[in-house]
């Protein structure tokens, strides 16, 4: 196990959560990286990569795959996209952009619906797109989305969306422990699925964005969550629009959406009231902003505090089964409180 940058007893609770949550969800790796005022003051790292025999320790290196996390990537593609008029608006049919696809079955269906999981769409058995409600109407969890948008973002821009923001943001941001991998490598850990049974590869066939193949290590998913809270600026250099990150993080979720529904930016569940639904707690400030993934990972931007917290397991499945929410809230409360 390893701590760094100040005392650790400051964010006991924070760390003493990870680690409870890591042994009852039998993840056998753990991180957790934490910024203050643009400063790294916590990175905290436990476990091996598998839950193998001799599996190396975890540690600054140890890339992890950060599963739905990655709509936060696209989601910036995305705004982009709009900042640069190749969405011309937020509310324009979908239809006009997939013209190949079944009109009626994307009726009214908006780039908005698609971006705040409103849409109403789904996949069936045989990859068929259905519609499960009328758009706008409800709020659902579904991949049908992110596999259109992901190929409307290579249609408008003639590369996959990784290469656009590779240019974009990792190159000059320096990156190398953010990326798609089509093959294993030592510094990448392995995904948990069943405890009972060897960690498993999660690496895909492809670099293009269309599988659930994004690995990172927690820094750099850190300081991914940190270019947010600083509106794309680095080191006195914008590196990416003020713009672009305005259109990311500000909530574009139908206005007329029941109440108990979470609130989202690009893909993003971003805080305006506390909500029913919501994976932010009731105690998580106005304006933050939050993203996870499957596997574990949890990256919290709570600009009132200029905190980002990245959270990370190698586990599959939310530890909780019904009560998931709780804990997902929970702890997004424990993170604030820590700074109130």
């Amino acid at each position: 196990m390893t701590e760094g940058f100040r005392m650790v007893s400051t964010y006991d609770h924070m760390v003493s959560w990870v680690e409870d949550i890591k042994e009852r969800n039998k993840s056998s790796a753990a991180a957790l990286t934490v910024i203050k005022d643009n400063e790294i003051v916590l990175e905290h790292f436990s476990g091996t990569y598998s839950n193998t025999t001799n599996s190396l320790p975890v540690d600054e290196n140890s890339r992890f795959n950060v599963a739905s996390a990655r709509k936060s990537y696209l989601g910036l593609c995305i705004a982009f996209a709009l900042y640069e008029g190749k969405i011309r608006s937020l509310d324009d049919y979908a239809s006009e952009y997939f013209k190949d696809l079944d009109p009626y079955i994307l009726r009214h269906t908006t780039i908005r619906h698609m971006v705040t999981h409103t849409h109403g769409l789904d996949e069936n058995a045989e990859r068929e797109i259905i519609r499960e409600f009328n758009p706008g109407e409800k709020w659902a969890y579904r991949g049908i989305n992110i596999k259109l948008m992901t190929q409307l973002i290579q249609k408008l821009y003639g590369v996959p969306f990784p290469e656009f923001l590779y240019l974009k943001v990792f190159l000059p941001m320096g990156w190398k422990k953010t990326w798609w991998e089509p093959q294993d490598s030592d510094d990448l850990v392995k995904v948990i699925i069943d405890p009972d049974k060897n960690g498993e590869d999660t690496t895909g066939s492809s670099e293009d964005g269309m599988e659930s193949n994004l690995f990172v290590s927690a820094r750099e998913f850190a300081l991914w969550g940190n270019l947010f809270l600083n509106n794309g600026e680095v080191n006195g250099k914008q590196i990416v629009p003020k713009e672009v990150i305005e259109i990311a993080i500000s909530i574009h979720t139908p206005g007329q959406l029941a109440k108990e529904f979470p609130r989202n930016g690009m893909f993003w569940f971003v805080q305006d009231i506390p909500r029913e639904q919501s994976e932010l707690g009731e105690r998580v400030p106005s304006g933050s902003f939050q993203i996870l993934g499957v596997t574990g990972p949890t990256l919290l931007v709570i600009p009132k505090y200029k905190v980002v917290v990245a959270k990370m397991y190698n586990k599959r499945y939310n530890y909780g089964n019904e009560n998931y929410l709780y804990f997902l809230k929970e702890f997004s409360n424990i993170v604030a409180d820590n700074f109130r």
